[in-house]
């Protein structure tokens, strides 16, 4: 067979893989719970008040990275596998590199991730999240498992080089293993409280700004200058916080 035989045309759906991050207990668990027959690796001992399959509580990335294993080598039923959350596997991937690498290249001894000097343990800790991401790539190619990855969000001072520098928000993660996830991601999804600002007058030519709550929890699944996000498939700009409005736009059912 020669190499343009090999061509193939029309799309290839397959499952997604998507990072939902967002403010403190504002239901991205659940968001994840509802996907299609879940299963959460959990690195944060968060839900204990949610009705969902998990593994125990992994305390190490081999915990995690035998999870994984599991989904992939064993019969089960599970569609969707969660890791909830990012930001606490990532310190316990920054534990596996101090203990693949407890020294530095003179000897002394490392105690954490800083102690490599000049960014390189962050560096090194790319090397075990690839691992991870392999892992997860694999159930979803081989497995035809949806990944959802749980994250929860900072706010950073993003320094844009066309204006001044701002504040925004984007997931709790070191900027180097936050990068290279969101590139790896299909949707990063940004959950948030829809807020409206109103201004009142305060008298001598002065206004006041207020921001008012509406309770309705949302996705904003475009970057803006207030937060990280991308989407792959055209989805609305604004959706509400739930898998199914989600789900109706991969053509499925949750």
């Amino acid at each position: 067979m020669s190499l343009l035989q090999t061509i193939e045309s029309g799309r290839n759906q397959k499952p997604r893989r998507v990072m939902l991050y967002g403010v403190h207990g504002i239901g991205k668990s659940t968001f994840g719970a509802m996907a299609p027959q879940p299963v959460f690796i959990q690195t944060e001992d968060g839900l204990g008040n949610l009705d969902a399959a998990r593994f125990p509580l992994a305390e190490s990335f081999d915990d995690v990275m035998a999870a994984v294993m599991a989904l992939y080598s064993e019969a089960h039923d599970f569609q969707t596998v969660v890791v909830d959350s990012a930001d606490w596997l990532e310190q316990l991937i920054w534990k596996e590199v101090i203990r693949r690498r407890p020294t530095t290249d003179r000897g002394r001894d490392i105690t954490s991730i800083e102690d490599y000097g000049f960014a390189k343990g962050y560096t090194y800790a790319l090397e075990p999240w690839r691992e991870v991401l392999d892992g997860l790539n694999a159930l979803r190619n081989e497995r035809g498992m949806m990944v959802i990855l749980i994250a929860h969000a900072k706010i950073e001072r993003f320094e844009n080089p066309e204006t001044d520098a701002y504040d925004r928000y984007s997931p709790r993660l070191n900027k180097h293993a936050s990068a290279l996830i969101q590139e790896w991601c299909d949707e990063v999804l940004f959950a948030t409280y829809k807020v409206h600002t109103k201004q009142t007058e305060e008298g001598f030519d002065k206004t006041r700004t207020r921001g008012i709550g509406t309770g309705d929890r949302i996705i904003r699944t475009t970057e803006l200058p207030a937060h990280m996000a991308k989407n792959r498939m055209s989805l609305p700009e604004e959706m509400p916080l739930d898998f199914r409005v989600y789900a109706e736009h991969l053509g499925q059912t949750a």
